[in-house]
């Protein structure tokens, strides 16, 4: 028996107390479900997805000054697809858009400083979400407009940083048996980080890949360590111990760190970024955006932070799908809901 096969049976026929890993990344939830790793599991094994999709985690008061300002004379907002069909108080951006709204989607960052160039008689307003990852892009789109001259961008921003929020869910929830440490975010921050946070929280922490066998093995080394705090890096061909110095270096010059509000959270403590006095010309009104009403019977708060299950929430298939979601967790591609719908899971 070769060694993937000697794993999945361990995770198959796993009959111990019951664990539950949660990924605090997106791209890990759409990869989980994309090879369908929970079928592969005892179910005495629970995967949950956290607080790790940008989209999700974004409160409703940054949606309603997006649709603002897109409604305003000669502004146009420049997102991603995935932020078009959230839903803020009142709207989404596309439905801002279908009543007039200017709103265009991007995709490659550096297009918001081109169309500023190209454009200049019209103001441009880049909606910045993201954590760690994105941060430095974001730091790049601003230096090449300093560096072009541009006058007519701007960023509103809404970004996020990973260990604060995983220090928050471990303070408030006691179901969380260990984490898979988000692989793109450790690229940037580096290993170092989350091998401090297993220390600190007394709790086994595995970086992963994206492959479906390195999800696997992630899986089986958490499990392993159960009970334990303990540290593996097992995306070593990417994600380094001290991780991309130039990208923090790129982001230091630009942003600082600030309190955030997520959604289903509230304002978490040191969680955020946000631009440098000495940037915010290039601010479009980004500070005390913490208002966060969510559609009313919506239970993304609940699914970010693994107190149920997607298919728990009582719109879950009925009022919302992603077709018509009602809730940011169905919207994204690296949403719970969404990827719980499309792979027909259910609660395990």
């Amino acid at each position: 028996m070769d060694k993937l096969e000697y794993i999945k049976e361990q995770l198959k026929n796993y009959d111990g107390e019951e664990l539950r890993f949660m990924e605090v990344c997106g791209t890990h939830t759409a990869a989980i479900s994309e090879n369908g790793i929970p079928n592969l599991l005892s179910p005495k094994i629970h995967l949950i997805s956290g607080p790790g999709c940008p989209v999700c985690v974004t409160v409703t008061a940054v949606i309603d000054r997006l649709c603002e300002l897109s409604m305003t004379e000669n502004t146009y907002v420049l997102t991603f697809g995935d932020l078009i069909r959230v839903r803020g108080s009142k709207m989404s951006l596309a439905d801002a858009r279908a009543e007039g709204g200017h709103v265009e989607m991007l995709y490659s960052p550096m297009d918001a400083v081109k169309m500023a160039i190209e454009r200049k008689d019209r103001n441009y307003v880049f909606a910045a979400i993201g954590f760690e990852t994105t941060t430095p892009v974001y730091a790049m789109v601003l230096e090449e407009a300093i560096r072009q001259g541009v006058r007519n961008l701007k960023l509103l921003t809404s970004l996020k940083t990973m260990p604060e929020v995983i220090r928050w869910v471990c303070n408030n929830t006691d179901n969380i048996d260990g984490f898979l440490a988000p692989g793109h975010v450790s690229v940037v921050t580096g290993s170092k980080l989350f091998k401090e946070l297993s220390e600190e929280l007394d709790m086994p922490f595995v970086v992963a890949g994206f492959e479906g066998q390195g999800l696997l093995a992630a899986i089986y080394a958490l499990m392993k360590l159960k009970g334990h705090s303990g540290f593996k890096n097992m995306y070593k061909s990417v994600v380094t111990e001290n991780g991309n110095g130039e990208a923090r270096r790129a982001v230091s010059k630009y942003f600082e760190k600030c309190d955030a509000s997520w959604r289903g959270m509230g304002l978490i403590p040191g969680s955020g970024m946000r631009l440098k006095e000495e940037f915010l010309q290039f601010d479009a009104g980004s500070y005390g955006l913490d208002d966060d009403h969510m559609p009313p019977g919506c239970s993304c708060a609940k699914v970010l932070t693994g107190e149920i299950s997607p298919d728990e929430c009582p719109l879950f298939g009925k009022m919302c799908s992603p077709q018509d979601p009602h809730g940011a967790c169905m919207v994204s591609t690296e949403g719970s809901c969404y990827n719980y719908f499309i792979s027909g899971r259910t609660k395990r």
